[in-house]
């Protein structure tokens, strides 16, 4: 399965990716071995995920909510489309 997913950033910020493996992502991510824009913002915390079929849908998905604004981001996470294996998924934070 390939998910599109947000995080939201210690300092509050929002980040959207993309990955085939939910948790080892978010993991990544706090672990200072995910996107550079991340690595100075942990840790982060999984506020939304989608999941899709294709890795090319997860990818068009990722572009769509990039190009979003934050307030549009929020009303998406606000509605709480998030994957229910999703909600297990711990804060780890590696240092």
């Amino acid at each position: 399965m390939n998910y599109t997913y947000i995080v939201e950033c210690r300092d509050k910020s929002l980040y959207t990716g993309w990955t085939t493996d939910l948790e080892k992502r978010i993991v990544a991510h706090n672990a200072g071995n995910g996107a550079k824009y991340t690595k100075s913002r942990r840790p982060v915390k999984l506020v939304y995920a989608e999941e899709h079929e294709t890795k090319s849908d997860a990818m068009k998905r990722e572009y769509a909510i990039k190009r979003m604004t934050r307030q549009e981001k929020l009303k998406i996470i606000k509605k709480g489309n998030i994957i229910p294996d999703a909600r297990r998924i711990k804060v780890q934070i590696h240092t």
